[in-house]
Formats: structure tokens, sequence, C-alpha cells
């Protein structure tokens, strides 16, 4: 029988409106990326990943990511570290912040963070590994989830190996990216290893990898048994790929829909990040949202150019003038901004 990609289903005790989850993905998944995805039909949606060092010394800027919203939850916040005591460190502050389930990344390919014997390295150590989950779940009263990948090496069964070990160490779900640390983003992701883990445990499991279309994430669901897929870089700067997935609309945006969406989430950048570091940060998704035809490519570097956001939007809107109207229509949905922020600890933010 065909699952249907708008039913709920859970993690513990954690309801998710839609079998859609937007991915973790670093220096992307800010807030307001998160908040558009919940709005084009995503059920979960992920932060960028937490470094449990950070947490623990209080560095202002990963402090920074514990800032959350209503809107967004269902919400998974995602940590990383080798210390199963500063992992649950961490993950008691990411539930006080207000999230709905702790991840723990035992994915990231990335040497910066292998090298510190955190990501995708712990696959390869699968007794720290578990001690990390249960450190993890014994410190925490809502769900705690895992993202792998297949493991280090091209053909690795870790994921399989470890997978049921995580459940009984205390994961009450697991997302599986089969693809190896080594392939990073090359070739394809091996959905038969999510297949085989799924029969392997009696929690949930999410499909993450190559999940690009409506056709695919269904293709997923039924081949795989899997209860829920990820969507990752087919959403950056694609909203509208999260709403054909989920099953909220169809067809192409027009032009006025991309710019309105566009400046609507980079306002929510700024004030967000501040002005300043939004400016650079939002460089990269021009080319995103602008791409796949929709604007003629020397836009986006005409874009890139220019110093500030508010060039950036003016340009925008003249080449689209038609997206104002679109853009007041889409603010004049979104919630009252007191209705926007949690209350959060004042000891997360170091008192400021």
């Amino acid at each position: 029988m065909a699952v249907d990609i708008q039913s709920p289903w859970r993690i513990g005790d954690v309801e998710i409106p839609t079998r859609v989850v937007l991915a973790p993905m670093a220096g992307v998944s800010v807030q307001a990326f998160r908040r558009q995805g919940r709005r084009f039909g995503a059920g979960l949606v992920c932060s960028e990943m937490v470094s449990c060092a950070g947490l623990h010394h209080g560095n202002e800027r990963t402090l920074g990511y514990l800032r959350l919203s209503r809107e967004e939850r269902p919400l998974a916040v995602q940590i990383f570290g080798s210390d199963p005591s500063l992992m649950a460190e961490a993950a008691r502050m990411v539930e006080d912040a207000g999230a709905d389930i702790v991840d723990v990344n035992f994915g990231c390919p990335v040497r910066k963070v292998t090298k510190t014997g955190a990501g995708a390295t712990l696959l390869e150590d699968p007794d720290r590994a578990c001690r990390i989950v249960g450190a993890v779940a014994e410190a925490v009263d809502v769900p705690v989830t895992v993202k792998m990948r297949r493991g280090l090496e091209n053909g690795s069964r870790a994921a399989l190996a470890i997978g049921p070990r995580l459940v009984a160490a205390g994961a009450a779900s697991l997302t599986l990216h089969p693809r190896s640390a080594k392939q990073m983003y090359t070739g394809t992701a091996d959905h038969s290893l999510t297949a085989e883990l799924v029969e392997l445990v009696d929690v949930p499991v999410v499909a993450s990898g190559d999940v690009v279309s409506r056709e695919r994430a269904q293709r997923l669901l039924d081949g795989t048994g899997c209860a829920a897929v990820m969507v990752g870089r087919a959403a950056q700067g694609n909203p509208w790929a999260v709403g054909e997935i989920a099953g909220a609309r169809e067809g192409e945006p027009s032009r006025e829909e991309v710019v309105a969406e566009l400046v609507l989430f980079m306002r929510a950048t700024a004030e967000e990040l501040g002005p300043e570091r939004a400016t650079g940060f939002l460089k990269k998704f021009y080319g995103w949202y602008l791409g796949r035809g929709r604007f003629p490519k020397p836009f986006k570097q005409e874009l890139v150019q220019l110093e500030t956001l508010r060039e950036v939007e003016e340009r925008l809107i003249a080449a689209a003038p038609g997206a104002a109207a679109v853009l007041a229509r889409l603010e004049g949905e979104l919630p009252a901004e007191d209705d926007v922020l949690l209350d959060l600890p004042i000891s997360i933010y170091g008192g400021g």
C-alpha cells in the first residue's frame, strides 16, 4: 500500500504532520530557511549542526543557533561532538531552548569535524557513539534521533551494524544518508541500505539523499519502508521543490514569486543575523533562487556586487515589479512578531 506523503507520523511522542523533513545543512539552515520550509509543507525542520563545545564555552554565535520560533515546530536541533558528557550538556541546553527533538550528527564528512572524532568518524567507533546517544537520551525528555552516513569508506555497511545498537542506546529514530563520508555528495545514494536498515530496527527510519522530486520521494517511501524522506540540497533557494515533494503545490514559480520569496527570506535573515553578517551569508542564495532558467545568469553576478541588502532588494523588485504585491501578501500571512520567539532562559545568551 502506498504511503500518503501528507499523512502524519511520530518520533516518540512528537507528531509530525507530513512525511517530508527539511535537512540540517551547515551554512544554510538558519531560522529563516526553516520557517520557510514549514510554510511550504515540510513536516519537520532541522537546525544546522551546533557544536557541543561551542555551547559549553558560551560561544556567542553558537548560542545564537538556539534562537528558535514557534512557527518552526516541530523542530529538531542537531548537535555534534565526541564527548558524551559535553553532548549531554548541549542536549539539555537544546531542550531548554524549546526544541522538540535533539538530533545527533554521526554523518558530517567534513575534515574539520571528523578530525576531532565527531561526525561520520563515530560510525567507526560504535562504543563511543552508543555512549554519546545513551548520555544524550538520559539527559533530556524529548526524543533523541541520529543522522548518519553509511560509513567512512565506499561500500561500508557500518550504518547497518551500528543502527540497532544506537536504538538500544536510546535513539527514537534514525536518518540514513547512504553515501560514504569519502563520497561526500558525489555519485548516488544507495537506498538498498535504507531498506535493510528499516528491517533491522523498530523505530522510524528517514531516507536522506537524492530526494529531488515527488516521484523519487514516493518511490523511497514505498520501496524502502522508510517513515519519511529528507530533502536537502534540492531545497536550497527552491522552497517550491519542498512544496512539490510534500504535495502542497505543483508547477514552477513565476518570476514574481521567486523575487518575493527571496526578498522575504533576505529580510528575515537580516533580522536574524544582523544586516552586516546577512549581506555575505545571502550571496550564495542569489544563484540558488535565480538559477534554473528563472533569470539570466549575469543578473546574479550583478546582485553579488551590490554593497547593501537594500540595493539588492530594489534591484530585484525592479526586475519583477509585480513581486511587490506578492511580497505584501506573503508578509500579511506571517504571524505577528509576538508569536514568533519562544521564551528562552536569559542564561542561554549568557545574560545578553
